[in-house]
C-alpha cells in the first residue's frame, strides 16, 4: 500500500488543543504518487458546476466549483442553495475508508470544493449548519496546489494559519466551529488547481 495510513503510528496522532476547538494535521497523509492519482481522478470524474447564491438581488456565482456525494438521503443546505447528493464513487469510498480510523467516526456524505486557481477562494464562514449536529466531525482531504488555510476565533480573534499540503488530512473537531471561523483566501502567486474533499456527517 503506497498511503502512508498509519498502522502503528495512528496511535501517536493526538489533536492539537485550542482554545474552543481541537483540531488533527496529517501533512502527509497520503504519498505524493498516490495524492498525484487521486487528483487526476477528480478532476475527471467528479461532476463539478459552479454554484451561485443570492445577494442583494442578484445571482453571485461562487468562487470555485463544488460537487457534493454521499449517501442518497442525505442532502445539504447552505447559503441558501440545497444540493442533492451523487451516489459515492469508487474513489471517494476509498478515502473515506482511509480516514475513518482517524477521525474515529463513520461519515455519510463529502462536500467537494474545486479551485481552479488562485482567485478561487471560500470567505471566513462556519461549518454549523443544523445538520451536521451539536460538534461536527468534519474531516477535509486535500489534494494539489497547497493553499493557507485560516482560522480565526470569533470573540478573540485569535488567528492560525496552516499551509494545506498536496495528500494531506486537516480534521476539525470538538467546539470548534461554534467559536472559529475558517476561510481559504485568494493568492496570485498560485496557478495550479486544488481539490478539497471535506467528509461530513448529515443527521
Amino acid at each position: 500500500m503506497s498511503a502512508t495510513l498509519f498502522s502503528e503510528e495512528s496511535k501517536d496522532i493526538k489533536p492539537i488543543k485550542i482554545k474552543d476547538g481541537e483540531y488533527i494535521y496529517v501533512p502527509n497523509f497520503y504519498k505524493k504518487e498516490l495524492a498525484d492519482k487521486y487528483l487526476a481522478r477528480l478532476l475527471s470524474d467528479i461532476h463539478w458546476k459552479q454554484e451561485s447564491m443570492k445577494m442583494y438581488g442578484k445571482e453571485i456565482p461562487f468562487p470555485r466549483l463544488t460537487a457534493w456525494y454521499g449517501d442518497q438521503d442525505k442532502p445539504y443546505s447552505f447559503s441558501g442553495i440545497t444540493l442533492q447528493p451523487h451516489p459515492w464513487s469508487p474513489g471517494l469510498l476509498k478515502v473515506k475508508n482511509d480516514i475513518e480510523p482517524i477521525a474515529g467516526v463513520s461519515f455519510n456524505s463529502v462536500l467537494l470544493n474545486r479551485y481552479r486557481d488562485g482567485s478561487d477562494s471560500i470567505s471566513w464562514h462556519t461549518d454549523a449548519e443544523k445538520e451536521l449536529g451539536k460538534n461536527p466531525v468534519i474531516a477535509s482531504v486535500n489534494f494539489g496546489a497547497e493553499r493557507k488555510f485560516q482560522l480565526k476565533h470569533i470573540e478573540t480573534k485569535e488567528r492560525i494559519d496552516i499551509v494545506l499540503q498536496h495528500g494531506s488530512l486537516l480534521i476539525m473537531q470538538g467546539e470548534l466551529q461554534h467559536y472559529w471561523k475558517h476561510q481559504i483566501p485568494k493568492s496570485k502567486r498560485v496557478k495550479e488547481e486544488r481539490v478539497n474533499l471535506t467528509f461530513r456527517i448529515i443527521k
